[in-house]
């Protein structure tokens, strides 16, 4: 009798007779057992003999394409990944001792929260910048801001993630002009822009020009990089925001997979070589509470992206097929009722990440949903990474959970249904096609609207929140950003312009602007130019959104 026989045999057995008799005494865990992407869970994991077989051909090793077991051969063995917290509140000043504080308590890589007028463009002196100025990230508008927020910070021995966008070139040309006062050259440094518009105009909404002078600046971005800065990763191709607004994690994938096609794409069209840019792409993904799910969706990611890199744009170098990406736990999951809750949250879409082989990590404080997190509930997250790292043995193993049949057959099945969708989106014309008529945004509502409605008729128990709640007193320790801070940067924005050569400002800036009215022209080393000279942010993005103009969404119904 074959090997699958057997097994059938012996599984229909067990189902007739132990199984039934279980599950028949509890009735209220009889409804259908999903994952959190509505994928259906196997009650058993039944390996067939052909799987047994194919496993070691199909997965490879790690290190080897299609990096589904990881991007290193050695992994966590030889190095644990870059704990880099995402931090920003207030002023440059502020923002500078919480980095230095974060550092000293082993954080290993930098990561700058930007509040929204720096996001979108605007001078903190600017009327749209009224009571949002250092609320959600640090006020940037110069570059004298900026040399503070570095102020005894070695940018050639530290790396450094921005989260930043539509003015990512601005924001990029005042870290190189801060480095260059300290004496290091570009060729030096390391880290990452996000540098993402498409997911700004589906999910998050900080965006200034429209998709296609968008696009124009990240590849005058990676063109310029790859120069120029050569160890800069040009763009952080993220998911974070679309699986905050609600989408699945399959959807997470297959819309972030399909902005970097995108990007390619642009930056090919303009006549770069793929392999001179694609091993500076990076990818940001979130990290939920379905464990098994979250790991095998980090799998299918990196397999989906070495085959697109291989077969659809014949990248011939081993970096450019390689999926490597930073991961931050679950904002979106984060409940203010019994915030102490969030603690275990976080350690679980932690290993999650880390047994799914992340590159980079940001673990979320437990106080989150109420404000910024405070000093303490920062080092509480940050230990959470360094007691995975140290303490659980799960980092002895390269890629422990493989071979594990219910892992193998969950990335299986999110990279059909990933794929599903990259054909849609094809079939569309592409991303930016998908985007203006709205498919994805629908697509990501819909699967927001539906996780709601099953957390409010109790399908999803969200503990504290929907079940096993209580009464309490919310935590008296929250942050408290100072409501003065406006006037603090307007006071800033002035003395740097009464001190800077202003006829020297002017000319950069109309420089800017001619060189923008010429599309085939490369903007960053202009923009350099205006950074040195301490024009603010707004009055560079100013001159951009003249030529460019501004997007405006399109109400999708």
């Amino acid at each position: 009798m074959s090997f699958d026989k057997k097994m059938d045999e012996k599984f229909q057995k067990w189902e007739s007779t132990t199984l039934k008799k279980v599950t028949d005494r509890f009735p209220e865990r009889k409804q259908e057992f999903v994952t959190n992407s509505w994928i259906p869970s196997d009650r058993v994991s039944l390996p067939k003999s052909s799987d047994l077989e194919n496993y070691m051909e199909k997965l490879g090793l790690p290190g080897e394409y299609p990096y589904t077991r990881g991007v290193q051969p050695t992994m966590y063995r030889g190095r644990f990944w870059t704990m880099r917290q995402y931090a920003g509140f207030g002023t440059a000043e502020e923002s500078n001792k919480r980095y230095r504080y974060l550092l000293d308590q082993g954080q290993t890589g930098l990561s700058i929260a930007f509040d929204l007028p720096t996001q979108i463009g605007y001078d903190s002196s600017d009327s749209m910048s009224i009571g949002e100025v250092g609320k959600v990230g640090v006020a940037v508008d110069t570059l004298k801001d900026m040399e503070i927020l570095f102020d005894k910070i070695p940018l050639d021995k530290i790396s450094t993630s921005m989260t930043i966008n539509a003015p990512a070139s601005v924001l990029l040309a005042f870290y190189i002009a801060v480095a260059e006062k300290q004496g290091i050259a570009k060729n030096k440094l390391t880290g990452t822009i996000q540098n993402d518009i498409l997911k700004e105009y589906i999910a998050r909404g900080t965006y200034i020009f429209p998709p296609r002078p968008s696009l124009r600046l990240i590849t005058n971005i990676f063109d310029y990089c790859s120069k120029e800065v050569p160890k800069w990763n040009t763009i952080s191709i993220s998911g974070y925001h679309i699986r905050e607004a609600g989408s699945t994690a399959v959807q997470e994938v297959a819309f972030t997979l399909a902005d970097g096609i995108e990007y390619v794409k642009s930056a090919i069209a303009t006549g770069l070589d793929v392999d001179k840019f694609a091993g500076r792409l990076s990818f940001f993904f979130n990290s939920h509470n379905d464990l098994l799910e979250e790991i095998a969706k980090f799998r299918a990611a990196r397999r989906i992206w070495a085959k697109i890199m291989k077969e659809k744009f014949n990248a011939k170098n081993d970096k450019s097929l390689m999926l490597r990406f930073h991961t931050q736990t679950g904002g979106s999951t984060l409940t203010a009722q019994q915030p102490d809750n969030n603690v275990v949250r976080v350690a679980m879409q932690t290993l999650a990440a880390v047994l799914g082989g992340t590159q980079s990590l940001h673990t979320n404080s437990k106080d989150e949903a109420l404000g910024l997190p405070t000093e303490d509930s920062v080092r509480v997250a940050l230990r959470t990474q360094q007691i995975i790292a140290h303490e659980s043995g799960v980092t002895n193993s390269i890629d422990p959970l493989a071979g594990s049949y219910y892992v193998e057959n969950l990335t299986d099945i999110i990279e059909k249904e990933v794929w599903k969708y990259l054909d849609k989106i094809e079939k569309i014309g592409g991303m930016v096609y998908a985007i203006e008529q709205g498919y994805v945004q629908k697509e990501i509502q819909d699967s927001a609207y539906n996780y709601q409605r099953e957390v409010e008729e109790e399908q999803r128990i969200i503990v504290g929140v929907n079940k096993f709640t209580s009464k309490e007193e919310p935590p008296r320790d929250i942050l408290k950003v100072n409501p003065n801070l406006r006037e603090v940067q307007i006071r800033k924005i002035n003395e740097v312009k009464n001190s800077r050569n202003n006829e020297m400002v002017q000319n950069c800036l109309k420089v800017l602007k001619e060189k923008a009215e010429q599309p085939d022209l490369n903007l960053m080393p202009f923009i350099l130019d205006a950074a040195r000279e301490y024009a603010t942010l707004g009055e560079i993005c100013g001159v951009l959104r003249g030529v460019f103009g501004e997007y405006q969404e399109s109400i999708v119904l």
